[in-house]
């Protein structure tokens, strides 16, 4: 295999984005037979199936490397106009990012605000849990992401962000009924919150303190946005970890409790990206790793629970 065809890898990009050969078809103007043997064509010069042809269809590994790689030529294209001055009937520069929802309910967004604007930029966010921003790099569908893993994705970079960390809250109603004893053996017990079925913060919080032999209670609330978790817990539903910016308000107040105060957890993020020399995605890089040295914590701060 020496060369990509364009046409062959813009017709795989159209018909993971579209879903269905037909649809692709529409959009490219072309037969549905013609995408269908130009994604034949690219498989077989690839040696590899590129597609599952389910409904929708689905990028195999490899073919996740190809769309990552037409998504990035599409890029280079888009700059490579503005820079020119062809590009201005495409629009402004769009930069679609990863991010995990306590980020973007607590210092993300205010950090978007300070990214320059000339030329401008649309920002489309995508919200993931910070272990599974990742999937969304290797699929090709963001530029960037915020997340917990410091390994970097094939083609991407990777700089810390910094610690984000999280305290261990309830009302005092709540912990004066359930946690009268050993906090430990009450966390096992006591009814929690937690983000959705993937969220493993509050079990692994309590793993860490009984020496891994339980995770959090039986009795679960799933509550599956930032400011609702935050108020299911002010709400005595549950315990949970609250993000350090959201919960200290509610401690001041004493709605909330610290349910120990010398156990924080503390979470490292991390900023990857494609490795593109691409101005906008640079831009938005360069401002919010600013604005996460004002937000979060530094790394190598206390150590994680």
């Amino acid at each position: 295999m020496d060369e990509l065809p364009l046409d062959q890898v813009q017709t795989l990009l159209a018909v993971v984005d579209e879903g269905t050969f037909d649809a692709a078809a529409a959009v490219l103007h072309v037969t549905p037979s013609a995408v269908s043997q130009r994604v034949k064509a690219l498989e077989q010069r690839t040696g590899r199936v590129l597609l599952l042809r389910t409904k929708p269809v689905r990028p195999t590994e490899s073919g996740e490397v190809v769309v990552r790689f037409a998504r990035q030529l599409a890029r280079l294209e888009r700059d490579a106009r503005a820079e020119l001055g062809l590009a201005q009937e495409q629009g402004p520069a769009r930069v679609p990012i990863a991010v995990n929802a306590d980020s973007l309910a607590t210092w993300f967004l205010p950090a978007l605000t300070r990214v320059p604007q000339d030329p401008p930029i649309c920002f489309e966010l995508h919200r993931e849990d910070e272990s599974h921003t990742t999937a969304l790099l290797r699929e090709g569908k963001v530029m960037a992401a915020v997340t917990s893993s410091p390994d970097p994705v094939a083609g991407c970079t990777v700089r810390s962000l910094g610690l984000a960390r999280y305290l261990a809250a309830a009302t005092p109603e709540f912990a004066a009924r359930h946690l009268t004893g050993s906090l430990a053996e009450g966390l096992r017990q006591a009814p929690v919150v937690v983000f959705d079925r993937r969220d493993d913060l509050q079990d692994a919080y309590v793993r860490a303190l009984t020496g891994g032999r339980s995770g959090a209670g039986p009795i679960r609330h799933l509550v599956p946005t930032s400011d609702g978790f935050r108020d299911a817990v002010a709400a005595g539903f549950g315990w949970g970890l609250v993000p350090e910016p959201q919960a200290e308000p509610l401690l001041r107040t004493g709605r909330l409790v610290e349910l120990a105060p010398d156990r924080p957890l503390d979470v490292p993020l991390y900023w990857q990206q494609w490795k593109l020399d691409s101005p906008a995605l640079s831009t938005v890089a360069r401002t919010v790793a600013a604005a996460a040295v004002a937000s979060l914590r530094p790394p190598g701060g206390p150590p994680a629970a």
